[in-house]
């Protein structure tokens, strides 16, 4: 049985004049792709109207409350004790979204509760992943 969770944060956009624009967003989990987490951001916070949704390694998320983690599109580190800051890199440009940590520690225990890491079963979400990649072949 697939089991998805949603948590909504308030996030924090920072500008490039180091301003801070509140932005909402959502934290999902689900046990049909364990390893993953996904932040859906509304249209409101993308520049040109479309909702965007971010995908990256639950590991990295908590890897990222304590220290700086990831190289790819999206990193995450600590920022004094109680804030956490996201970057999201695109071809368009960068996004840095600050957190408050105890939300996204929240969240990550609501999906240890899910999945426990260590527990994650891949195996039906590598099957539909490469299904879809070759169309039913």
């Amino acid at each position: 049985m697939e089991t998805t969770l949603a948590q909504s944060v308030r996030g924090r956009l920072i500008t490039a004049e180091e301003q801070e624009l509140p932005v909402p967003a959502a934290f999902r989990y689900s046990s049909a792709d364990p390893l993953a987490v996904h932040v859906d951001f509304p249209p409101t916070a993308s520049l040109d109207g479309t909702a965007v949704t971010w995908t990256f390694a639950r590991a990295l998320l908590e890897e990222g409350l304590s220290v700086p983690a990831g190289s790819g599109d999206v990193r995450v580190r600590p920022c004094g004790r109680t804030r956490t800051v996201m970057e999201f890199h695109s071809p368009y440009g960068l996004a840095l979204v600050e957190f408050d940590t105890p939300d996204l520690h929240r969240f990550l225990l609501r999906s240890h509760a899910v999945v426990e890491v260590g527990h994650e079963d891949v195996g039906e979400a590598v099957e539909r992943g490469l299904s879809s990649l070759f169309g039913g072949v």
